[in-house]
């Protein structure tokens, strides 16, 4: 896949050179908050993405070392994808946007995540990494 030609070097522009895009960001919540972790998984969410850009969302995250992929144990023609510690690093930021968005769009996020978040905010997204690291482990 092509190399994205970054606009600037405003660490912002930079950021949604990747994740600008509304799929991009949408997949990794389903890998982060939901588990899914299969392009059909993926498909199956509400906001309904195309075939033809989920595909391409799932490429220019591998490529650009956001997500891994890897043929599933139990189906060789189906993959798994999986964060990877670049993909992680985004926990933060995908925790604040979910609590704003909750705050201006109720319900949001479901209710146990903030509330989480509200009583410890470091501890729970740190809990959050965690367990993906540890999904992204087994799996290497």
């Amino acid at each position: 896949m092509k190399g994205i030609k970054h606009r600037s070097t405003c660490p912002l522009s930079y950021t949604l050179d990747f994740l600008g895009d509304k799929w991009s960001f949408l997949i990794i919540r389903d890998i982060m908050l939901y588990g899914k972790s299969t392009y059909g998984e993926f498909l199956a969410s509400e906001e309904k993405i195309a075939t033809n850009i989920l595909g391409d969302r799932l490429n220019m995250l591998e490529a650009q070392d956001f997500l891994t992929k890897r043929v599933s144990p139990d189906k060789k023609n189906k993959f798994i994808y999986n964060l990877t510690e670049k993909g992680i690093s985004l926990v933060p930021m995908v925790m604040e946007m979910g609590l704003w968005g909750s705050q201006y769009n109720p319900p949001g996020l479901a209710q146990d995540i903030v509330d989480q978040l509200k009583a410890d905010k470091v501890g729970t997204i740190a809990a959050i990494q965690e367990k993906l690291r540890s999904v992204l482990h087994k799996n290497e």
